[in-house]
C-alpha cells in the first residue's frame, strides 16, 4: 500500500510546509492586488485624459460619505483616548526630571508622525474596509457581477475606482482630524490636570512639530488608503462558497489590511530615517 499524505509529512517537514504555503498565499495576495491596482491606476488615467471615459464623481462622493464622514465621531473618539493616555503615562517619567512641559513635544511628534495616520487607518479597516469587501463579495455572490460584464460594464471601472478614490481622500482628511483631536485633548490633559499652563503646551508644540511631520503623516495616510481599499475590492472580488465566503473575506480584508499597514509604516519610517524627516 502506498504511503498516504499524512506519512509524508514529517515532524520537520511540516513547518517548512506550513511557511511556504503562507508565502504563497503572501505572494498571492500582493500580486493580485499590484495588478488591480495598474488596472484602476490605468482608468484614472483614462478618466483623466479622455472625455469618452468618466469615472463617475457620485459614485466617489457617495463613497467618501459612506466611508469617511460615517468615521469622524469614532476615529475622533478613538484619537481623542489616545492624547489623553499618552499626557498620563508620559507625565510621571518626565516628572523625575522636572520636564512635564514636554509633554507636548511627544504627544506633537507621536501623533502626527505615527499615531494619527495609522489609528485612522486601523479604524478604517474595520469600519470600511469589511464593509466594502462584504459589499462587493455580496454582488460577487448574487451574480451582478457577471451582469455588468454582460452589458459591457467594467466593474473595476464602476465599483472599484470609486471606492479607492473615496477611501484615499477621506483617510487623509480623517488623519488631519485624529491629529488634531489628539493634540487638544492630549493638551486639555495636561493644562488641566498635570498643570501646565496654556501658552507653555501651545510654544512647545509649534515649536516641536514642522511641516515634514505633518507632509510624512500625510503621505502615509494616501498609502495606507491605497492599500486598504485595494485588499477589501480584491478579497470582495474572489468571493467564492456563498455566505460563507463572504464572511472570510471580510475576516481576511481586516486582518490583512491591519498587517500590510503596519508593514507598511515600518518600511515608511525606515525611509524617513534615512531621509533626514525624523
Amino acid at each position: 500500500m502506498p504511503p498516504s499524505d499524512e506519512s509524508k509529512s514529517g515532524p520537520l517537514t511540516a513547518p517548512l510546509e506550513s511557511w511556504g504555503a503562507l508565502w504563497i498565499r503572501v505572494l498571492e495576495l500582493v500580486g493580485g492586488v499590484s495588478y488591480l491596482l495598474l488596472d484602476v491606476v490605468g482608468w484614472l488615467l483614462l478618466g483623466a485624459f479622455s472625455k469618452r471615459v468618466r469615472l463617475g464623481r457620485t459614485a466617489m462622493v457617495t463613497q467618501m460619505v459612506r466611508v469617511g464622514v460615517r468615521s469622524i465621531g469614532i476615529v475622533m473618539l478613538v484619537c481623542g483616548c489616545i492624547g489623553f493616555i499618552l499626557a498620563l503615562q508620559m507625565q510621571p517619567p518626565l516628572a523625575d526630571f522636572g520636564q512635564t512641559d514636554k509633554i507636548a513635544n511627544i504627544i506633537g511628534v507621536a501623533i502626527f508622525r505615527e499615531l494619527g495616520p495609522l489609528v485612522a487607518a486601523i479604524v478604517l479597516a474595520g469600519f470600511a474596509g469589511a464593509s466594502i469587501a462584504a459589499e462587493i463579495g455580496t454582488m460577487v455572490v448574487g451574480e451582478e457581477i457577471e451582469a455588468l460584464e454582460a452589458h459591457a460594464l467594467n466593474p473595476i471601472r464602476f465599483l472599484v475606482v470609486p471606492r479607492v478614490v473615496a477611501t484615499t481622500l477621506s483617510l487623509i482628511m480623517l488623519t488631519v482630524i485624529g491629529d488634531i483631536t489628539a493634540v487638544f485633548f492630549g493638551g486639555l490633559m495636561t493644562i488641566n490636570f498635570l498643570g501646565v499652563p496654556y501658552e507653555l503646551y501651545k510654544a512647545n508644540t509649534l515649536e516641536q512639530v514642522v511641516i515634514n511631520d505633518f507632509l510624512t503623516g500625510l503621505i502615509k495616510a494616501a498609502v495606507f488608503g491605497v492599500i486598504l481599499s485595494a485588499i477589501a475590492c480584491y478579497n470582495g472580488l474572489r468571493v467564492t462558497g456563498g455566505a460563507a465566503g463572504v464572511g472570510r473575506a471580510t475576516t481576511d480584508t481586516v486582518v490583512q489590511t491591519i498587517v500590510s499597514v503596519i508593514v507598511a509604516d515600518l518600511l515608511f519610517t525606515m525611509i524617513f530615517y534615512s531621509l533626514g524627516w525624523t
